[in-house]
């Protein structure tokens, strides 16, 4: 291990720590390890459709930025023409200049990726683009974009190879008619009709932008329950207000085929009914993601794949061979961004000597749709599963002042707490931002916090947070502002 005082000097192919994948698991490792002065290089192969190669994998360069993006270009375009009358702002004719809406996506997402270059830069990481291969413990093979090769040496390596989107081999993708979540943020025009397989995070999202700009959008979803990852209070409020927006979400039906004919796509699916059918413009496969590690290693390293093909690691994201780490979405658990950046601090910590962990009972999920969805912890379902007394709070925006003001006032907090100690065991939002409400639950249940530790904890008025520490308020009967408690 080396010492906090000193870096290890660095050949040109010799490092202390070597990071194969540059997404958002990957690049925060490289960097906490350079700032834990390790000499490190991180290698990533991603390349953007015009051939240019870009640090950040799937989520800066086709999926978490580009995706938020687009919603807030189409939300604040959908309140234009739906509230702003409401506010006394009378807009008449606005339209939506798709390719000014992609231009300015695209150009977010290149300041962002460029932006790690910067921060590579400035921790002092050695960059490189190409395909990283791990030979065997301590040897990595680079291949450059040109085909140019060369055998790396460090003492530790971590794997951070990401993931990639599932194909159906009944909806095979056949761009520019069926495509994966990439594509559909790149769509050059507003599709009359919007097919999407899948109604988790990536297809409510996706169907969320489209719909706003006025498709008509077709969600198709084999579970007979929505969001079913959810608290289903949850998922029956968002339900709900997706309908009321347009969103046609069809829960149990499962896609048995989808053929091009022409410029349209037949789908086939089956749900309680029997056979369907359903011709869209465009389809969009959304059912999930699964590790990528293809060419990732060579015979021999002793890394094992479980059956579903993640790599296997341990709590602390150990492979099991010495001098070899796994972190993000080829490992196991959530495939969130968030996740893989924590795991990817943890390990490049462990690496120095330091102390270094993840708690994954309190990683936060975020839908970024309008409602926002935010969750962290158990849901009501899984506490009474576990056989524990609970008890439950749930305040609605619809008594916020701050909700109230901004027109969205839809939706509402929801704690839940044990009846024994009053821990803090699951907090759920839908409503305004609650993407960044969740974020004190997070916090709170970080440090085993109780309810009556929300209820005693000012909050400013009038805010959005308010909500929360009045559903805290309102598990012990004691909301001030709920008249429903």
């Amino acid at each position: 291990m080396a010492t906090d005082d000193k870096k290890t000097a660095a050949s040109a192919d010799s490092f202390d720590v070597i990071v194969i994948g540059g997404g958002p698991a990957g690049y925060p490792a490289a960097i906490r390890a350079a700032q834990n002065k390790l000499s490190v290089a991180c290698i990533d192969e991603w390349k953007n459709k015009d051939g240019a190669a870009a640090f950040g994998g799937t989520c800066l360069n086709a999926g978490c930025i580009p995706s938020k993006a687009l919603l807030e270009s189409t939300e604040l375009y959908h309140r234009a023409q739906a509230e702003f009358a409401t506010h006394g702002i009378r807009i008449a004719g606005a339209t939506m200049d798709v390719a000014q809406m992609q231009k300015r996506k695209s150009g977010i997402v290149r300041t962002m990726t460029q932006g790690i270059l910067a921060l590579f830069k400035g921790a002092g990481v050695t960059g490189l683009q190409g395909h990283g291969k791990l030979l065997a413990p301590g040897k990595v093979e680079f291949t450059a974009h040109d085909g140019t090769r060369r055998t790396l040496s460090a003492r530790q390596v971590v794997l951070a190879s990401g993931s990639a989107p599932i194909e159906l081999r009944s909806a095979p993708f056949q761009s520019p008619q069926i495509v994966d979540s990439w594509g559909a943020l790149d769509f050059e025009a507003v599709p009359q009709r919007l097919g999407v397989i899948g109604a988790g995070v990536i297809g409510l999202e996706l169907g969320s932008v489209w719909r706003r700009l006025g498709a008509e959008v077709v969600v198709l979803e084999a579970l007979p329950e929505f969001l079913a990852i959810a608290d289903q209070q949850l998922a029956k409020e968002a339900l709900r207000a997706f309908k009321k927006q347009g969103l046609d979400v069809r829960l149990g039906a499962k896609v048995t085929g989808a053929t091009v004919k022409g410029d349209a796509v037949e789908v086939r699916y089956t749900d309680g009914k029997g056979e369907q059918q359903l011709t869209v413009d465009r389809l969009v496969v959304a059912v999930g993601r699964r590790p990528y590690t293809k060419d990732l290693l060579a015979e021999g390293t002793g890394v094992k794949l479980d059956e579903r093909g993640f790599i296997v690691v341990d709590e602390h994201c150990r492979t099991g061979i010495e001098g070899v780490w796994a972190i993000g979405d080829c490992v196991r658990g959530p495939m969130l961004a968030h996740k893989g950046k924590e795991e990817g601090v943890m390990v490049a910590d462990l690496i120095a000597g330091r102390y270094g962990e993840t708690n994954y009972k309190v990683i936060p999920s975020v839908i970024y749709t309008a409602p926002e969805i935010a969750w962290v912890g158990l849901t009501e379902e899984q506490a009474k599963a576990s056989g524990r007394a609970y008890k439950v709070g749930v305040f609605p925006f619809l008594a916020s002042g701050r909700a109230r003001a901004m027109e969205q006032a839809g939706g509402f907090a929801k704690v839940v707490a044990a009846q024994d100690n009053d821990e803090i065991l699951g907090v759920h939002i839908v409503g305004p931002l609650a993407g960044e409400l969740i974020a004190e639950a997070v916090l709170a249940m970080e440090y085993s916090a109780s309810s009556e530790d929300l209820q005693r904890t000012i909050h400013a008025h009038p805010t959005l947070s308010e909500a929360v520490h009045e559903a805290a308020l309102n598990a012990d009967k004691r909301s001030i502002d709920n008249i429903n408690r």
